[in-house]
């Protein structure tokens, strides 16, 4: 969620700090600051407006130096205000401020550190947790800086990655993490701490990723590293290529139209050109741990978890094993039923997703050690964590509503689908064939659907208007609908919710109006004549129907029901074709509202807090 970005170096570092902010806006923010060592003195600028707002701030009054943070803050402790915002200061009784600090994550226990640093004299600004940490850095420092956030991390309870420097220590930057990410990038005579690689690119491709515990010190000619025992340590040095082609707009209206129609060539990617189909794409091993699991238990969030239950339709109807979706924030605070015989598949785009992280740490310390996950980003802690994993290539997602990551993590789903039932003796080798030349056509279908934008761009001129909608699906379909209603929710702030088309008449259909539109989601499948009662259901009471429907399912357009036909039906892949265009729907009906649909309020991309 929030970004860090910290440097140490023999040149002014603001303008690196300034584009690691911009690299990381992505992530959604509500806040932004910066603060350096200049003149023997700390100096910042705060702001709640964007990055680019802060950067003509920071040209405004002068600030410059050659060490020093910045942060991009989505708020979880105090409004969105400026004294909340960080850099946050601290100097008890020392004239002018010694510490300043950074912050991602949340202290749980900052009510009891603040009652005592309180009593100690030290006078609160903020309402956030991470003033607890300066002035506790700052309470704790007795001449060396290193040894003063070693002892202050003791001390704090939950997650946390931080960036520190001192008055009183130029050239010398400390940080520190727990639950959150955090990397250090190496340069000449100098170097750098972020909390994304992303952050650092075009600075260094030298990135050292944190474990947990570390504490890390900062100086121009050396770093060093302490683990949670405050032991020495060596970290390996990995070489990142971050490409930030990615980033740039081109002829799109905003970046989340970009990144679906980015979508042909991401499954392509995802896919590989694999010849065909065996356990080891998920990593050395895979067959041992495939033949020894009979059940797989999925853990995720948000639209990750949308892939996960549309994988459990897949995975138990061609695979034959028994399969749970759980909501990741919630998995670990409910007594479960263990089994050392369990596949944990982890799906995040991030690969920091924090309540995914504590899922699977969680699911492994029950004895479940057979662990797999589907991310985006190979170096990330998810990847680290996991024994087995499948990198899907989605490329850099700008965006906070997931549109490509979303399609990719299907893909690679449907490839782990494949592989079980492989492996379990299920799929036979013209199956596979068929299977495999769906997926090699997959890029094209997606292209195909990609065609219908004008159409959807009408409907789309309809729904901004309304302040309601369902979104209806059957079986494998329905997790395709809770990911359109939530897509149209997250972009447009039209009220939205799914429901499989069967439970209409179980309450839903009380809120059927003129004024509700109904997406339908209509493929040629075995329930289609369920569905189609379904929706005679709604026009019967005077509902409006916009069907997304499969060209040969024989549903007309007529008053009050309005078609879109699909290109073609897609068997076992149609939830990836019919994700398409409720994207666009969601995209384009924002636009119309003209809401900020990169970055939709009180969001963020990468959820790495509680």
């Amino acid at each position: 969620m929030c970004g860090i970005v910290g440097a140490v170096a023999q040149r002014d570092i603001t303008p690196i700090l300034l584009e690691g902010l911009k690299r990381l806006e992505y992530r959604g923010y509500d806040s932004c600051g910066v603060a350096v060592h200049a003149d023997g003195a700390l100096k910042r600028a705060r702001s709640t407006e964007r990055v680019a707002q802060l950067q003509e701030q920071v040209a405004k009054e002068h600030i410059a130096g050659f060490t020093g943070i910045a942060h991009t803050r989505w708020a979880t402790h105090g409004a969105p205000a400026t004294h909340n915002a960080h850099p946050h200061f601290s100097g008890h009784g020392k004239g002018s401020a010694r510490i300043a600090l950074v912050h991602n994550g949340i202290i749980e226990n900052h009510d009891e550190l603040r009652a005592e640093l309180q009593a100690a004299g030290y006078a609160f600004e903020s309402q956030t947790d991470t003033e607890v940490i300066a002035h506790l850095v700052d309470h704790l420092y007795n001449g060396d800086l290193f040894e003063a956030v070693q002892q202050a991390t003791r001390r704090l309870e939950g997650a946390y990655a931080i960036a520190v420097f001192c008055r009183d220590e130029p050239h010398r930057v400390v940080g520190a993490r727990q639950g959150s990410p955090l990397v250090v990038g190496l340069g000449k005579s100098e170097n750098f701490l972020a909390s994304d690689a992303l952050a650092l690119a075009g600075t260094t491709d030298q990135i050292i990723y944190l474990e947990d515990g570390d504490v890390v010190d900062l100086q121009l000619a050396r770093i060093w590293v302490v683990d949670h025992a405050g032991r020495p340590v060596e970290r390996p040095v990995h070489t990142v290529h971050v490409h930030t082609g990615a980033a740039e707009l081109g002829p799109y209206r905003h970046y989340m139209q970009k990144e679906i129609f980015e979508q042909p060539r991401a499954v392509a990617d995802t896919l590989q050109d694999i010849e065909s189909i065996t356990p080891e794409l998920f990593g050395d091993g895979a067959y041992r741990v495939f033949k020894e699991i009979d059940n797989v238990l999925i853990l995720a969030c948000g639209t990750s978890y949308y892939a996960g239950l549309t994988a459990r339709y897949w995975i138990e109807s061609l695979a034959k094993v028994p399969v749970n979706v759980e909501i990741a924030s919630e998995y670990r605070y409910r007594d479960t039923v263990p089994s050392p015989t369990t596949l944990v598949v982890t799906i995040s785009q991030s690969g920091e997703t924090a309540d995914t992280l504590a899922a699977l740490k969680h699911a492994r310390s029950l004895g479940m050690e057979h662990t797999l996950t589907i991310c985006n980003v190979a170096t990330s802690a998810m990847v680290r964590e996991c024994k087995l994993s499948y990198i899907t290539r989605a490329g850099v997602e700008i965006g906070v509503a997931s549109t490509k990551a979303f399609t990719t993590q299907l893909t690679a789903l449907f490839l782990l689908t494949l592989a079980l039932a492989q492996t379990k003796g299920v799929l036979s080798p013209a199956r596979e064939e068929e299977m495999l030349k769906s997926l090699r056509h997959l890029p094209v279908a997606i292209a195909a659907v990609l065609a219908l934008e004008p159409q959807i761009m009408a409907w789309a001129d309809r729904f901004a208007s309304k302040e309601n909608a369902l979104f209806l699906g059957r079986g494998m379909h329905y997790p395709i609908a809770l990911e359109g209603a939530l897509k149209l929710k997250e972009i447009s702030y039209i009220h939205a919710e799914a429901y499989p088309a069967g439970e209409l008449k179980h309450g839903p259909l009380a809120l059927v109006t003129d004024a509700m539109p109904v997406v339908t989601i209509a493929p040629r499948d075995e329930l289609l004549e369920k569905l189609k009662s379904n929706m005679q259901e709604v026009h019967a009471r005077g509902g409006e129907l916009y069907v997304f429907a499969d060209a040969d399912t024989k549903i007309m357009n007529s008053d009050g029901i309005h078609v879109i036909r699909m290109p073609e039906n897609y068997g076992k892949l149609s939830p990836i074709l019919h994700t398409i265009p409720l994207q666009l729907l969601a995209y384009h009906t924002a636009c119309a509202r003209g809401t900020d649909v990169d970055k939709p309020r009180n969001l963020a991309k990468s959820v790495t807090v509680e």
